[in-house]
C-alpha cells in the first residue's frame, strides 16, 4: 500500500511518499507550527499543495493512496488537529490505541489519521515533559534493538528517551540544544567564532569545550570561544568544537544520569557526530550511531508500522 506521511515540525514540514519501507518521493517546506500561530491558512496551503505536488509528479490518483498520516507539531493548537498527548509507558499499541481518523476536505479528499504525542506523568515541574513527532521516529528505529535502552534524538528540540524491555517509552528529558546552539552563533558575538557549514569536527577541543563547561558553567566557557579565536588565534574547526562541547554539556550529562548498557543515537547529523564522539570518551556504555539513511526515513517508517500495527 502507498502512504503520504506527513512530519509536522515546529519550523519545517516533510512530505513523504511511501510504501512503509521505502521513500519514493519526499518534499520539504519551511512552514511549521509557528507559522500555524499567525496564519493556520498558511500551513493547511502548504500541506494541500505539497499532496497535490507528489500526486502529479508520480502519476498518481487520490485513490492510490491508502491514507495520509500525520505527526508532530501538526497535532499541537497551532496544526491541522489538536490531539491530547498520551502518558507513559506509551509504545505502539498505546500509539495506534490513540490514533486519530479525520476527513479534511479542505485540503484533501483522501483521509487522514493522526498520531498523539507522548508526555510524562507532569505532576510537578521536576517531572513534566512533552513530545510530539519523536515518538513516531523512535518506532522506525526501535525495532533494530531490543532490551531496555537509552535512545538520544538529537535536534533542535533534542530528546533523551528511556525505553522498557518491550519497547515502551519510559521517561523522557527534552533539551533546547538545536535552537541553543544556532541562537548562540547566530546571533551573539561568538557569530564570527562558530561556522556550523564549513568546519569538521576537532575532537580535542570537543572534549575541551566539555570539559570545561562541567568545571565552570556555559556561561564561563562560552566566552572563552572568543578568547581562543582572537588571543590564541586558534582555526575555525577548534573554536566550533569548544563551542559544541561546550553546548552539548548538559545533554550529555543528562545521559550520563542514566545506567544503561545501550546507547542509541539517531537524529540530526552535525549534533549526532558530536554527541557520539563525546560519549565514546566519557561514558561506558555501547554507543551506536543510525546510519544517515535510516534516521532520514524514520519518522515516515514509525507512522506507518503504528497505522498497520
Amino acid at each position: 500500500m502507498l502512504y503520504i506521511t506527513i512530519d509536522g515540525g515546529t519550523t519545517n514540514t516533510r512530505i513523504c511518499l511511501t510504501d512503509g519501507n521505502e521513500i519514493r518521493d519526499k518534499r520539504a517546506y519551511k512552514v511549521g507550527a509557528r507559522a500555524g500561530m499567525d496564519n493556520r491558512s498558511m500551513l493547511k496551503e502548504t500541506v494541500k499543495n505539497g499532496i497535490k505536488d507528489i500526486l502529479s509528479d508520480n502519476r498518481l490518483r487520490e485513490n492510490d493512496i491508502a491514507q495520509i498520516l500525520a505527526s508532530g507539531m501538526i497535532t499541537s493548537e497551532f496544526g491541522l488537529c489538536e490531539l491530547s498527548h498520551i502518558t507513559v509507558p506509551a509504545g505502539i499499541s498505546e500509539l495506534h490505541n490513540s490514533m486519530k481518523n479525520v476527513v479534511l476536505e479542505d485540503i484533501s479528499p483522501i483521509p487522514f489519521t493522526f498520531i498523539c504525542g507522548v508526555k510524562t506523568p507532569c505532576t510537578s515541574i521536576d517531572n513534566a515533559d512533552i513530545m510530539r513527532g519523536e515518538e513516531t521516529e523512535l518506532m522506525g528505529i526501535i525495532s533494530e534493538f531490543a532490551g531496555e535502552c537509552v535512545y538520544v534524538l538529537p535536534g533542535s528540540h533534542s530528546k533523551i528517551i528511556k525505553t522498557d524491555k518491550h519497547g515502551r517509552i519510559t521517561g523522557f528529558t527534552s533539551m533546547l540544544t538545536g535552537e541553543l546552539a544556532a541562537a548562540l552563533s547566530q546571533n551573539t558575538i561568538l557569530k564570527d567564532a562558530v561556522d556550523f557549514s564549513g568546519s569538521d569536527l576537532n575532537e580535542e577541543y570537543l572534549l575541551s569545550g566539555f570539559d570545561f563547561c562541567r568545571k565552570n558553567g556555559i556561561n564561563n566557557t562560552l566566552f572563552k570561544v572568543r578568547i581562543l579565536k582572537n588571543i590564541f588565534r586558534e582555526n575555525g574547526d577548534r573554536t566550533y568544537s569548544f563551542f559544541l562541547g561546550a553546548v552539548l554539556c548538559d545533554e550529555i550529562l543528562e545521559i550520563l544520569k542514566h545506567d544503561t548498557e545501550k546507547i542509541i543515537i539517531g537524529g540530526n547529523s552535525r549534533l549526532k557526530e558530536a554527541s557520539h564522539m563525546l560519549l565514546k570518551h566519557r561514558s561506558n556504555a555501547d554507543t551506536v550511531c543510525i546510519t544517515p539513511e535510516k534516521a532520514d526515513i524514520a519518522a515516515s517508517v514509525g507512522m506507518v508500522k503504528i497505522f498497520e500495527y
